[in-house]
């Protein structure tokens, strides 16, 4: 069972005490057994309310594309089904190492004083 979130425990929280603070009110109840009956509905309704709370969505990674380089129109395609961004090229590898480091600026050093 997983861990409650800190929005379904504020929201939980809140539900249980302003909840048995508006029956108690409205009812007006002075009786134990009126007061316990009020204070089981109450928690119910806070267990309902908290549970009811969205759960965040896990952020799905998306995969890094990149640009490949063309292949030859005399290329036979490959044969293993998938996904092209599931096979390594060593060639896309390199293109992306030279883009990398062909748009560096060259490293200026101080006059020697």
């Amino acid at each position: 069972m997983p861990r409650p979130t800190a929005a379904q425990l504020a929201y939980g929280s809140c539900t249980v005490i302003f909840s048995t603070l508006a029956m108690l009110l409205l009812s007006q109840t002075s009786s134990g057994l009126g007061i316990a009956v009020i204070a089981l509905a109450a928690l119910a309704l806070g267990l309902l309310v908290a549970m009811t709370v969205p759960l965040p969505k896990a952020r799905a990674v998306a995969p890094v594309r990149t640009a490949a380089p063309a292949a030859p129109a005399s290329a036979a395609p490959s044969a293993a089904p998938g996904p092209a961004s599931a096979v390594v090229r060593p060639q896309a590898a390199a293109a992306r190492r030279r883009s990398v480091t062909a748009g560096a600026e060259p490293v200026r050093e101080r006059a020697a004083s």
